[in-house]
């Protein structure tokens, strides 16, 4: 009966939503959209909650570079570069870790513009040791990007360095390093990413399920590998030797997201299980819409097949954002789906999602 009673309420709200065509084509003019990019932007500087090299800002500032690059806000750009200044151009302490590379991502970004080698160099200093010092380990734990989400931070942040030294030592770590992290947790036949081992079906006994039997796969953390993959492909040429091998999973995960969808045009924080945690999830769905989008401009995916999934995902989203610029509906900081999270749920990282997906939302011919 709640099963039921769920989906009536999904069908009902996405007929609503849809038939009111013209109330949603506002969200796709440019204007309405670099506004409502300045507004979540401002909202989210006036409401910082982390410190500026944690991994949630790396994934919200990744969102504020794209704001700048779609709105040309002086404003947003000297915001960029308080938060580079303040930190020194330092990434976090761990050097082993990827979640404090993820904020270098708006130095390279920065430094392309400024060209200043102190905006880059401390990232340089820090890769050389993770290169070379034996990664400190905990039993047997020797992959180092052992968690999904992992994806997203790392290798954007060395592809991106990589192409604007040209040390190819870069790229090439990256490759080694999410392949290591594809055959850890990719699943083959849903393609899709467990978050972790814990996750992973061993068919022992032990397995972790969701309640409907399911496997778990946490929506952030597929929409995260979703962004990273395509900050890696935006960077890399199109010759580039291992191109395809990322190519390849983003089509595959896009296929199965697509399915995955549900009515009101968002993803659920178990896509396999949706009915245990019916609120859409912001975060998850940020980064898959700007990942479609993203694909959908540069010819990889096709646009007659993901320009409905990405139209629903972008007015779902819309939704979501108060009027003061506040993005709801963001699931807290976690590992898996269970925690739980309202209309008012925000973190940084939520902003940032937004903020890339309107990034390439802006850019669609429909």
């Amino acid at each position: 009966m709640r099963r039921t009673i769920t989906l009536l309420i999904l069908v009902f709200v996405a007929a609503s939503t849809f038939a009111k065509t013209e109330n949603t084509k506002k969200l796709f003019k440019a204007g309405n959209i670099k506004k409502q990019m300045e507004t979540v932007t401002a909202w989210q500087l006036n409401n910082p909650k982390h410190a500026l090299t944690d991994w949630t800002n790396g994934a919200f500032y990744a969102g504020v570079t794209a704001a700048w690059k779609t709105t040309k806000s002086k404003k947003i750009y000297q915001a960029m570069m308080e938060m580079g200044t303040k930190n020194e151009w330092k990434p976090g302490r761990r050097w082993y870790h990827a979640d404090d590379i993820a904020i270098c991502q708006t130095y390279v970004d920065l430094y392309k513009v400024e060209k200043r080698q102190e905006m880059i160099q401390p990232f340089i200093d820090t890769l050389a040791i993770f290169m070379q010092k034996p990664y400190p380990t905990r039993g047997n734990e020797v992959i180092k990007w052992w968690w999904c989400d992992a994806l997203f931070m790392g290798p954007p942040a060395m592809v991106k360095l990589g192409m604007v030294t040209g040390n190819n030592s870069y790229l090439t770590y990256s490759d080694q390093l999410f392949k290591e992290c594809y055959e850890l947790l990719y699943d083959k036949e849903e393609h899709l990413f467990a978050r972790d081992l814990k996750y992973v079906i061993k068919n022992d006994g032990k397995d972790i399920r969701e309640a409907n039997g399911k496997k778990i796969f946490w929506s952030r953390g597929n929409g995260w590998v979703m962004g990273g993959l395509v900050r890696v492909l935006e960077e890399l040429p199109a010759d580039y030797a291992n191109r395809e091998f990322y190519v390849t999973i983003f089509k595959e995960m896009s296929a199965r997201l697509k399915e995955l969808q549900q009515a009101d045009g968002l993803w659920r924080a178990s896509l396999l299980d949706p009915d245990s945690y019916p609120g859409g999830e912001v975060s998850g769905s940020g980064f898959d819409c700007y990942a479609m989008a993203w694909g959908i401009n540069h010819g990889i995916l096709d646009k007659a097949t993901y320009l409905p999934v990405v139209e629903k995902a972008w007015i779902a989203l819309n939704k979501c954002v108060k009027e003061d610029g506040h993005v709801g509906w963001v699931q807290p900081i976690g590992a898996d789906p269970k925690k739980n999270f309202t209309e008012d749920s925000w973190e940084v990282y939520g902003s940032g999602a937004f903020l890339l997906a309107g990034s390439e939302v802006i850019k669609l011919k429909r």
